[in-house]
Parts: C-alpha cells; sequence; structure tokens
C-alpha cells in the first residue's frame, strides 16, 4: 500500500492529516485493496452502499442503466477520486449505480460505518476524516447538478458544448483531453452515438471546434 501513499497525500478525503499516521488510520478504517480489470464491475446496482471507494490507479465509471438496458455515464473518477461516498454517508439500502473499472484500476476499499462511527481507540484523526468527508458529499452533489444541467438541454449539440465548454473552464484550457471515448461521451450526454458523430463533424465543419479521439480543442463559443 505504501506505493500508493503519494495519491492517498493528494487525496481530499486525508486532507489535514499528517502522512505518518496513514498506516494506523488506514487499519482503523479496515481499508483493503482491491484490482480490478478494464469493464470490471467494482459495486453493482442493487448492492449494499456500504463501502467508499479511491481511485488509487486507473480510472471508474459511474454507470446507471434502465429497464430497456440502456446506459448512462454518470461520472468518471480518475486517480485520487472517491466514489459511492454520497451512496454510503446517505445509508442507502442498495447503489442506484454500477461502478465500472473504465481501464485496468488498482482501488482502496474503506467501510464508511468506520468512517461515520468513531472507534474505542478515539483517534484523533476521526473529526478531521468526517469532516473532509461532509465537503466530498457536497462536491458530488454539484457534479451530479452539472450532469443535469447538461442532460436537460434539449439538443444534442447544446448538451455537447455545454459539456465542453464545462471542460474548458474545468481545465483551464481550450484545448482538453476527455476521459470517454466515442460511446461513453454518447452514454454520459445520453444520445445516440450516430447522432453524436453527425454533431461533431457540422462543429468541426463550422470552425467551432477540432478533435482527435478523446482530444478536443474549442475554437470559438456558439
Amino acid at each position: 500500500m505504501k506505493e500508493f501513499y503519494g495519491v492517498l497525500e493528494q487525496c481530499p478525503l486525508f486532507d489535514g492529516i499528517r502522512m505518518e499516521e496513514l498506516t494506523g488510520l488506514l487499519g482503523c478504517l479496515g481499508g483493503r485493496k482491491l484490482t480490478a480489470s478494464k469493464d470490471q464491475t467494482v459495486f453493482q446496482e442493487g448492492e449494499p452502499a456500504t463501502y467508499i471507494g479511491i481511485v488509487l490507479r486507473g480510472g471508474v465509471q459511474m454507470v446507471r442503466q434502465d429497464y430497456y438496458g440502456n446506459r448512462s455515464i454518470v461520472a468518471y473518477i480518475g486517480v485520487g477520486g472517491l466514489f459511492g461516498e454520497s451512496y454510503a454517508c446517505a445509508g442507502m439500502e442498495a447503489l442506484p449505480v454500477s461502478i465500472v473499472a473504465a481501464e485496468d484500476s488498482v482501488i482502496l476499499l474503506i467501510d464508511a460505518r468506520r468512517i461515520t462511527v468513531c472507534c474505542s481507540n478515539a483517534c484523533a484523526f476521526h473529526t478531521r476524516i468526517i469532516y473532509n468527508m461532509l465537503r466530498l458529499v457536497a462536491s458530488m452533489n454539484l457534479i451530479f447538478d452539472q450532469k443535469i444541467q447538461i442532460t436537460s438541454k434539449r439538443t444534442t449539440r447544446e448538451k455537447l458544448m455545454t459539456y465542453l465548454m464545462n471542460q474548458v473552464k474545468l481545465q483551464n484550457s481550450t484545448s482538453f483531453t476527455i476521459p470517454y471515448d466515442r460511446q461513453e461521451l454518447a452514454d454520459y450526454l445520453e444520445v445516440d452515438r450516430s447522432g453524436l458523430s453527425v454533431q461533431i463533424s457540422k462543429l468541426r465543419s463550422e470552425g467551432v471546434l477540432e478533435c482527435h479521439k478523446n482530444r478536443f480543442t474549442v475554437l470559438k463559443a456558439v
């Protein structure tokens, strides 16, 4: 686990906690490492929402599937990011989403109950961890809100441009890489892939953007 201490040091869950405390902290929280291959399901929709995951290597997607089998990607979580915290802290009996490895990944799993309930040793870091968790849950709610803002747009073009302009702000650059291929981007935007490809081609011909695979450059706002 020590090979990932650099990642954990940057993880917002451990903000304000000294790295020399980390070994004891992970033991107290019951942390365990999980290796997942690309496309492997880490958490299945309907499972108890008891664990929080931290991505140590690779990345995962939060995926929702409707009754008809249509897939929607809720969010991508990369290295140092957390998933499952909102559902675990809410005490949900069943996860409303699945967590799927977007690539070969290493994940740290923590039992959420060990965060929210102080142990018998009254470890000093528990108060800080709980405070950090509240901030993270609030941040995840903002991510969910952003997804709603994007998918509530009427047309594929509007959804795509709203997403790309959000990436410009987020990455502070008009050129950026997104964590999705074309099908995954369509699933995130909740649109048909062929319709998305048509709109990308139109925007390129109009001089609005340039792109190659998952690398985009926004040339002008529309």
